[in-house]
């Protein structure tokens, strides 16, 4: 094994889809392939952070902000 190959598997981590060693040069993924699938879940809406329900534009509306008088 060439050193460039060696030096490519240093311990950067876990692959996040297959579980496999990281490679330095896709980190934090394995190959391509895997950096291929976690970009077409992240396009595809598969990575999401829940909203809260309820009415939005009272909490963003301006002046519904406490400000402190005094």
């Amino acid at each position: 094994m060439s050193d460039q190959k060696q030096d490519e598997k240093i311990a950067a981590g876990v692959c996040p889809i297959c579980g496999k060693p990281a490679v330095t040069r896709h980190r934090p993924f394995c190959s391509h392939r895997c950096a291929l699938i976690d970009l077409g879940r992240w396009l595809g809406g598969n990575y999401r952070v829940p909203a809260r329900e309820g009415n939005e534009e009272e909490e963003d509306a301006p002046g519904t902000l406490e400000e402190d008088e005094g």
